[in-house]
């Protein structure tokens, strides 16, 4: 049994010793492999916008676009033009025009030409835009000139990096010989360009304990953070004259101080008569509804008056003039169809207001298509900077917040309050002319909601906010049958029916205003008053969201001295 066992032990021994020595060599290997697995990667690669000449770098990345041309001749590709300068570049593909638009500036130009205008003048581009297949390239010249964009390229590369005005990075030395920029945050990454010690870097962030750098040939990729000394940070000049920011040295209202009290002047076959502007205290700009749109050329109708403007001055009163599109959206959506016939409207307004020496202009766009409300607001961006260079006030007449395509929708009440000076929110017709429904010319709190649905959700600046008041109200006759009619009539007249009919009005807690109702004629009449106490109320409003004032509609529907009441609540303080 023993030599068995013995004999046994024996069998056994060379087959532990080669498990161990396989255990041996697997771990040798292995431990190779991971030795391997942690050593640098003295791989290169190309990265993929090396693809094609001119890779555009943006704020630490790859904007996936090219550029076209090089030095002075760079171009860069209009979709990413329009991607950095938002609503400052227009594109009219049926005309091949494109303009570029600052608060000071408008710069009309089309592919393949080099005479261009600059604000309605001639300008002669140094190098043309051009268009390569279906891709669409402006010249950098310009939109440095305009909006500050500039462009760097890389030694060696010819790889661009674009600087935005206020673009801000952190600047790095390398400080270790031989040390890889390399496509991902791990010394295993290919390598992308060899750096030496003494090379400078920008460095735009930070992942993992490496740095994301761009050398100065252009490349971006990886650094070790061990082996760069940061330095400081350096941002890209920020504009003040063709930035997107209003011009610091133009007064768009010269009364310091006054809340602004319009009044319109409503002007149809007959002119206005100007003997009645010594009757308005404390009003201090009046609009008469002189301008309309003629046709879809963009020709303009004027009734405008000389004698009207020199009262008003005598006055002490500014004149910013209405222009209306008529209110007919086939006009409107000719008219705006191209920046030649915008630009043909555009010179007739700066044309009436030099001649009858106009203050401002006053923009009234209403029963608009949808698909045109981008059009209307290249519009006035086109038309504010020419009128400010005239020393004109630029304001626009919007309707409180609706679902109503035409009348409503179509007003891109954000972009329009960036532009203009000031935004005139017609706060009335709540209930309209052929309403289903007697109700209140403009309720106040229907009023304003108005005005904190446009504060609020287009962001528009109180500052820039003009409350449209009503002058009028609307007596509603509804029949026995249910037939529901009314008519516009003024103040005067609404006192005028209360005195002969001895009414007591009564205040709505619901509406705000006094209320009167009465029967004739077998039909039962309703009024929702405009008097001083409603006018102190919405003058009330301005002061608490700090708007910049009034806009009464119209002068013709008030009464004497109800001017007085207004100018007391809007002008005082607080």
């Amino acid at each position: 049994m023993r030599a068995r066992a013995s004999g046994a032990r024996l069998r056994r021994r060379p087959a532990a010793r080669l498990f161990w020595l396989m255990l041996l060599v697997a771990g040798g290997a292995a431990g190779f492999w991971w030795w391997q697995q942690q050593q640098p990667s003295r791989e290169y690669v190309q990265p993929a916008y090396m693809d094609k000449p001119a890779a555009i770098m943006l704020r630490g990345e790859w904007s996936g676009e090219h550029a076209a041309g090089e030095g002075e001749g760079l171009k860069i590709p209009l979709e990413l033009a329009r991607q950095l300068l938002g609503e400052g570049v227009w594109h009219e593909p049926e005309t091949e025009s494109i303009v570029l638009t600052t608060p000071t500036d408008v710069l009309y130009l089309k592919p393949g030409e080099r005479n261009a205008t600059l604000n309605r003048k001639p300008f002669e581009l140094r190098f043309a835009a051009e268009k390569e297949g279906d891709t669409l390239y402006l010249p950098l010249a310009p939109l440095t000139e305009l909006f500050g964009l500039t462009a760097e390229t890389g030694e060696g590369t010819g790889i661009v990096t674009l600087f935005m005005p206020g673009d801000a990075y952190q600047t790095g030395t390398v400080t270790k010989e031989r040390t890889a920029l390399r496509s991902g945050p791990d010394r295993r990454q290919p390598i992308v360009e060899d750096l030496a010690a003494g090379d400078t870097l920008r460095i735009w962030g930070e992942r993992d304990g490496w740095y994301t750098a761009q050398s100065t040939a252009g490349h971006i990729g990886y650094v070790d953070k061990r082996h760069v000394k940061l330095g400081g940070v350096k941002q890209v000049p920020v504009r003040h004259d063709g930035d997107g920011s209003a011009r610091a040295d133009y007064a768009y209202w010269n009364l310091t101080g006054e809340r602004i009290n319009l009044t319109w002047e409503a002007v149809y076959s007959v002119p206005a008569n100007p003997d009645n502007l010594d009757r308005l205290p404390g009003v201090n700009v009046v609009s008469p509804t002189w301008f309309e749109l003629k046709d879809g050329e963009g020709n303009i109708r004027s009734k405008a008056d000389r004698r009207y403007v020199e009262r008003a001055h005598a006055n002490g009163l500014q004149v910013w003039a209405l222009f209306s599109n008529s209110f007919d959206p086939d006009l409107t959506h000719e008219a705006l169809a191209t920046h030649e016939k915008r630009m043909n409207m555009i010179a007739q307004l700066l044309a009436f207001a030099q001649t009858f020496k106009l203050q401002g202009i006053n923009l009234d766009f209403e029963n608009v298509y949808l698909e045109d409300k981008e059009k209307l607001v290249q519009f006035v961006r086109e038309l504010t900077p020419l009128l400010h260079a005239q020393g004109l006030v630029v304001s626009i007449d919007v309707t409180p917040k609706s679902n109503n395509a035409m009348w409503s929708a179509f007003l891109d009440r954000g972009k329009l309050g960036r532009i203009v000076d000031f935004m005139m929110v017609m706060a009335y017709d709540e209930h309209w002319a052929t309403s289903p429904k007697a109700g209140s010319v403009s309720s106040l709190p229907w009023a304003e909601n108005a005005v904190k649905r446009i504060l609020e959700e287009d962001g528009v600046p109180p500052e820039k906010l003009i409350l449209g008041i009503p002058l009028y109200t609307r007596i509603w006759t509804l029949d026995p049958d249910g037939k529901v009619s009314s008519k516009a009539v003024g103040m005067d007249t609404v006192r005028q029916l209360i005195k002969e009919r001895n009414l007591k009005p009564v205040l709505s807690e619901e509406t705000g205003q006094h209320y009167v109702e009465y029967k004739e004629d077998g039909t039962l009449r309703k009024i929702w008053i405009e008097d001083a106490h409603s006018i102190r109320a919405r003058a009330a409003l301005v002061k608490k969201y700090g708007l910049a004032g009034v806009a009464s509609w119209q002068r013709g529907f008030a009464a004497d001295d109800i001017w007085r009441v207004l100018d007391e609540e809007l002008q005082s303080q607080p």
